[in-house]
């Protein structure tokens, strides 16, 4: 009476059970979703393009001074907001113990150009020797 195919004899099946390995996909998924936009250094911002950029690998590292100038005229060191007014003591402090002083300023392609000097001549102000603007490459694609 029971001898259907019902698979109960200890038969091996050989399929491979892909739900668990799908599940274990979607989840690290969700996490470098989540965890990519932390990893971004400084603040986002819209940079200006230019056709011949210098390469600036020392704004990449972890230990880069990064100073954002927003659209609406806010300024931020790394990822905390300054004022214009104490951004050059910041900066000061932040290189105290540094022998080579160089800050990157990133710029929002609408920022004021006003705001832009400010920040560099503060810059300048803390005893800061180089200053590296940072842009992105335009794409030589659209041709007339």
């Amino acid at each position: 009476m029971g001898m259907g195919g019902g698979g109960g004899r200890g038969e091996v099946t050989s399929e491979i059970n892909v739900t668990p390995m799908a599940d274990v996909m979607l989840v690290l998924l969700i996490i470098f979703m989540v965890i990519t936009p932390m990893l971004q250094k400084g603040v986002s911002v819209e940079l200006a393009k230019t056709k011949n950029p210098i390469d600036m690998k020392e704004a990449d590292r972890d230990d880069a001074v990064l100073v954002a100038v927003t659209r609406d005229g806010k300024f931020y060191l790394g990822q905390n907001r300054v004022s214009i007014d104490d951004l050059a003591s910041k900066v000061n402090d932040l290189l105290a113990t540094r022998l080579e002083k160089k800050v990157f300023v990133k710029s929002d392609l609408r920022a004021k150009y006003g705001d832009v000097v400010q920040v560099v001549d503060n810059i300048r102000n803390a005893g800061v020797d180089q200053v590296g603007l940072l842009t992105e490459r335009l794409d030589d694609q659209v041709r007339r």
